[in-house]
């Protein structure tokens, strides 16, 4: 389920079976023009991976609208609003959320996060839709999902 009109009356009538949230994090940040690129194409690529965990795991889990923030400011602001985010979903009863990322930044914070971090490497090839990088994706996405089944 996304967060999604239809996606949430779908949800409000089966909360007992979806139980975990995913929420991709992706850092912003405009300058310089080769960075900003590779920031663009692992927005793209994230968005492509949390949409297949989404399918793969239709009825478990909902997918939140992707959290930006600034690549060069202090994670602490992030990681404070990050867990009251957290506080909040297990409240609907969520009791997994997992932020997923290919920001690697983020592990050396993972331990002050009240939720699970997943991040993996990005893809590096501007054309998403080639036959290696959609097979490259697809392992991707297998993996994580029995990453998450893990949990459960």
């Amino acid at each position: 389920m996304k967060w999604v009109s239809q996606d949430l009356k779908r949800y409000t009538q089966a909360k007992e079976y979806v139980d975990t949230i995913i929420m991709p994090l992706i850092p912003f940040q405009i300058a310089p023009d080769e960075d900003a690129n590779k920031k663009a194409i692992q927005n793209e690529s994230l968005s492509i991976i949390s949409n297949e965990i989404e399918k793969e795991l239709s009825g478990r889990v909902m997918l939140l609208p992707n959290y930006y923030y600034i690549k060069s400011a202090e994670k602490d602001s992030e990681i404070t609003r990050l867990n009251v985010l957290s506080a909040e979903l297990s409240k609907q009863p969520f009791t997994h959320t997992f932020f997923i990322t290919f920001d690697m930044d983020w592990k050396r914070y993972e331990k002050d996060l009240d939720s699970h971090l997943l991040w993996f490497p990005s893809v590096q090839s501007e054309d998403l839709e080639s036959k290696e990088v959609v097979s490259i994706i697809r392992d991707q996405v297998l993996q994580i999902c029995e990453l998450i089944r893990s949990y459960w």
